[in-house]
């Protein structure tokens, strides 16, 4: 397991700088807690759909991503609906949209 692990408020301020350097709309829907708190991305590929993915660990305990709206890409409200969920459940949860239709935005992590 990870225990040199970046503190959630800390990753999140770091991709909205990388995406501006990058001119990639990018927002905070949502902030969390700032040391522990979970992260989904919402990645918007505008007139294609949306895809939202959820920070997991993987069988070895180290960070991947997980897609929290499945395999297909999803319209937005679909893609709202899923997020919304996920704060009725943990209010600590970062939500970051990224606004990215030539899929230029690079995952830190894989995807599992």
């Amino acid at each position: 397991m990870e225990k040199d692990r970046l503190r959630s408020g800390f990753w999140i301020s770091a991709q909205v700088r990388l995406c501006d350097q990058a001119f990639i709309p990018v927002a905070v829907l949502h902030k969390g807690d700032p040391d522990a708190g979970a992260i989904l991305l919402k990645l918007n590929r505008l007139a294609e759909g949306c895809e939202v993915l959820t920070q997991v660990r993987n069988i070895d305990g180290t960070l991947a991503w997980m897609r929290g709206t499945g395999e297909t890409l999803v319209n937005e409200e679909e893609a709202d609906a899923y997020i919304g969920r996920q704060r009725g459940r943990d209010p600590d949860l970062w939500v970051l949209e990224i606004e990215d239709p030539n899929c230029r935005y690079d995952l830190d992590r894989e995807i599992i």
